[in-house]
């Protein structure tokens, strides 16, 4: 008599919870567009606190006003400040925080789990041996592949870095087909540890100038923010950004697993090979300019998850716009909280980052047997 009436048990409690569950897949869709409508107007709000925040009293209005085209809403001080020095700045921090996000994203979707991210798998600190490597040997080993590189050397440089950690990453943490979760995070931590390693054996080698840019930007940093800059991460960024609307499929169909997605006529070995390269591009090109900046790329895909859903193809672009923002408000935090000095921007996103990275592995350390 138990078993049937287990059974009946089941039957009534299964239905209702696959309707809810349907029910809100449904309501998730109109959700994530409202959500990726709200985040378009905050990224432009936080571009226009960004740029009117600081010494300079020019307003919201003011600016509005001078990138409409009139001449005298702006002294010319004001527009030298807001136009070579904040906009510069606004605008890369919201590449590299779009890029740094939608790098977690993809790198938690290719995985299969959510303690994926460039920074704490080891992938940072291959791009930031990279570029310590062309900063110190630029003069001297380095030089034939600076020369004709020019200002893409730093970036070329970040990107073969993070790219080699990543293949060598993927390479021990799957086996048969499958990612081990547990081999994947103690990888990332001594591929992390060895690239730290010899990163310090070339800051060694530095001389003065080279280690006062080299402290600062270890860090994380917007502080040099630059035009040139810019055009030297930005389309590197901007590139690794198109393969996004053509890997969201893929992405959803292999979070049932490989054989599944392959089976479902994802073309799977491609899908792998595009991702990491562009998590590579972009993470190269993101640390190259900035400096390591840590926890962006696991604490936006989990909010976003929470409240949109796991929908890649929704997913990608939210991820983008949060992480935008949310860099371009830690740079403003970084730049006020102790003006006229400045902190360094890792330094408030590990703060925030740290505490909610605790969080996510005490609730999923259950589920995932660590």
């Amino acid at each position: 008599m138990a078993l049937p009436q287990a059974m009946t048990e089941r039957r009534r409690r299964f239905p209702l919870a696959e309707m809810r569950d349907i029910r809100q897949a449904g309501d998730r869709t109109r959700l994530a567009l409202l959500a990726i409508a709200l985040l378009v107007a905050g990224s432009i709000f936080s571009m226009l606190v960004s740029v009117t925040t600081g010494a300079s009293d020019a307003s919201i209005v003011d600016v509005i006003a001078n990138i409409a085209g009139s001449e005298t809403a702006l002294s010319a001080r004001d527009r030298i400040i807001i136009f070579d020095i904040r906009l510069p700045r606004t605008i890369l921090g919201f590449l590299i925080g779009a890029s740094l996000a939608v790098s977690g994203t993809v790198m938690q979707g290719l995985f299969r789990n959510p303690l994926a991210d460039p920074g704490l798998v080891g992938v940072s600190s291959g791009a930031s041996f990279g570029a310590v490597a062309m900063i110190v040997l630029g003069g001297g080993l380095a030089a034939p592949f600076e020369a004709p590189l020019g200002i893409y050397a730093l970036p070329a440089a970040a990107f073969g870095g993070g790219l080699a950690t990543t293949l060598l990453l993927y390479r021990i943490a799957t086996r048969h087909g499958q990612t081990s979760v547990a081999t994947m995070l103690l990888a990332g931590i001594a591929l992390g540890a060895l690239a730290l390693a010899l990163t310090g054996l070339l800051i060694y080698m530095a001389n003065d100038q080279q280690l006062r840019d080299l402290t600062f930007w270890s860090m994380g940093s917007l502080a040099g923010a630059t035009w040139t800059k810019i055009a030297a991460a930005g389309p590197i960024v901007l590139l690794s950004f198109t393969a996004l609307p053509f890997m969201a499929r893929g992405l959803n169909a292999i979070t049932l697993g490989e054989a599944a997605a392959f089976h479902m006529g994802v073309p799977v070995q491609r899908l792998k090979n595009v991702a990491i390269v562009g998590v590579a591009a972009a993470t190269g090109a993101s640390v190259a300019v900035s400096g390591g900046i840590g926890f962006v790329g696991i604490v936006v895909p989990h909010i976003l998850r929470m409240a949109i859903g796991p929908d890649h193809r929704f997913l990608l672009p939210a991820a983008a716009l949060l992480g935008g923002s949310l860099l371009i408000f830690a740079d403003v935090l970084a730049r006020t909280l102790v003006a006229p000095a400045e902190l360094p921007i890792g330094i408030i996103t590990a703060a925030v980052g740290g505490p909610f990275f605790l969080w996510i592995l005490l609730k999923q350390r259950s589920r995932l047997a660590l």
